[in-house]
């Protein structure tokens, strides 16, 4: 029989000593990259007469990694997002390679016209602006709420 360790079906593998060179703070990075997320951070609020979106997006080229769209009064920002890394060590190369799209769908009201909604992209944030129809800023009223 060889020195060979034989693993059991249902035994923890301990990566570290199947590997001596990967560390268990390598895994984690590799698995749980902080810099690396499935949705992108926004913020809307009500400048005077303005609808304003804000949406996180640093790293993206915005003329061709975002677009965006008005369906059915939602606006729909979506992008794409790539990185690669590499490192070279005295015994280790590692190329890395990650790429995903990123969509969040924006509720606007009702009334908005598509040309007059505005865009523009400065150090890693997307502003978009768009004026609130009249119609939309109307009246609004407080719903009773009954204990049952």
């Amino acid at each position: 029989m060889s020195d060979t360790k034989m693993l059991k079906s249902r035994e923890p593998i301990n990566v570290p000593s199947l590997f001596p060179w990967m560390s268990r703070q390598w895994f984690d990075d590799f698995f749980h990259d902080g810099f690396w997320r499935p949705m992108f951070a926004i913020e809307e609020f009500r400048d005077g007469d303005e609808l304003v979106v804000r949406a996180e997006l640093p790293g993206v080229d915005p003329d061709k990694d975002v677009e965006l769209e008005v369906i059915d009064d939602m606006l729909v920002i979506s992008a794409e997002k790539s990185e690669s890394r590499e490192h070279e060590g005295a015994d280790v190369h590692r190329s890395e390679f990650r790429y995903g799209s990123l969509t969040r769908n924006v509720p606007i009201p009702r009334g908005v016209k598509e040309s007059d909604i505005r865009a523009t992209y400065r150090d890693g944030v997307l502003e978009i602006r768009m004026p609130v129809p009249a119609s939309s800023s109307g009246a609004s009223h407080r719903v009773a709420i009954k204990r049952s």
